[in-house]
């Protein structure tokens, strides 16, 4: 098995996740969930096989495994690695990814994502997992180890939003060059780098004023924008209006 086809139409539900350490007592290992998908984040060096199919296992390779697999892990010592096993109930936006990949530069964010899930609420530990799923269905036909530079800036913005982010920081976790993720943003997405922040900033403020009870300052704070000032003369120059008339105007 070289790919598999996931549903991504809506976050997972996350049953079970942690860091695993295996090859203590024994050298090999067989699993099978009949339900769940199995993500891997790995920290050493061994294999695995899948339907038939040996896979290298290295640091900073991921796996995805779906239900029903039966999968052979053969280990060379103490081996650690962060893990989820996931449900995937949705019906649209079906995306293929490698069974095994190099994540290449988006390792960083990959882990951060994973690690933020472990201590996090239920729902916000499903939206980690799906941008890391989105992201491992970014990274290219089977085959290809290098991650796409604009998934991975794609990813690292969704993920810090509330951060105050910059190109040359973005550019450093894609991999690439300041100037060359401009360009390739610009290809890809028609805009600059700071106009695809700027409108991801006024798209989730606008969903966030709309969709929860958040306070307006939380808001603000939330899509990177604390102060109050400029998060309003944002909303009115994008939103045509202030923050509490786009929240009055959809509770009509």
């Amino acid at each position: 098995m070289l790919e598999v086809v996931l549903p991504l139409s809506e976050p997972p539900f996350v049953a079970d996740m942690g860091v695993g350490v295996h090859g203590v007592t024994t050298l090999e290992d067989v699993f099978l969930l009949p339900d769940l998908w199995q993500l891997h984040l790995y920290g050493y060096e061994g294999a695995v096989e899948v339907g038939g199919v040996v896979h290298r296992i290295a640091p900073g390779r991921a796996s995805l495994i779906p239900p029903g697999a039966e999968v052979r892990y053969r280990y060379r010592g103490r081996s650690e690695h962060l893990y989820a096993h996931l449900r995937l109930d949705g019906t649209a936006e079906r995306q293929v990814a490698q069974v095994m990949q190099d994540v290449g530069p988006s390792r960083p964010l990959i882990t951060g994502l994973m690690r933020g899930a472990l201590a996090a609420a239920p729902a916000r530990a499903a939206a980690h997992l799906w941008t890391v799923l989105w992201q491992l269905t970014d990274a290219g036909p089977a085959g290809r180890d290098v991650a796409d530079p604009v998934a991975v800036a794609a990813a690292h913005i969704e993920a810090n939003l509330a951060t105050s982010l910059s190109v040359a920081e973005v550019a450093k976790v894609a991999g690439v060059s300041h100037n060359h993720l401009t360009r390739l943003f610009r290809a890809r997405t028609g805009s600059t780098v700071v106009a695809y922040i700027r409108r991801r900033r006024v798209e989730r403020a606008r969903h966030l004023l709309t969709a929860s009870t958040l306070s307006v300052s939380a808001v603000a704070a939330a899509v990177g924008i604390p102060d109050l000032q400029a998060f309003n003369k944002v909303c009115r120059r994008e939103l045509g209006q202030s923050p509490r008339a786009v929240r009055s105007f959809t509770q009509r």
